[in-house]
């Protein structure tokens, strides 16, 4: 029985796409990348417990609406940089 990524490979294949190289990228390179979104999970999660407890104090629709906004705009800065940092690691 093939396995889902098994599968998978062969519709590329089928669509004429190779099939990405089995040593594409070293295991530091891969552990770096690990780290790196490692990283980036911690700080979100950092920043959306810090984010919790301000919206608890928090009273005025509007001012709850932007402190929502502020925290969404924060965690997307800090997935594209991880995304920035995951992408440079994998060119090398």
């Amino acid at each position: 029985m093939k396995s889902a990524y098994e599968l998978a490979l062969e519709r590329m294949e089928a669509q004429g796409i190779d099939r990405p190289r089995e040593d594409a990228l070293s295991d530091a390179t891969r552990e770096a990348m690990a780290e790196a979104r490692r990283r980036a999970e911690a700080k979100i999660a950092e920043r959306e417990i810090m984010h919790r407890e301000r919206i608890k104090s928090i009273q005025d629709p509007l001012a709850r609406q932007q402190e929502e906004e502020g925290f969404q705009r924060e965690r997307q800065r800090i997935q594209e940089q991880c995304d920035e940092e995951v992408e440079r690691l994998r060119k090398g």
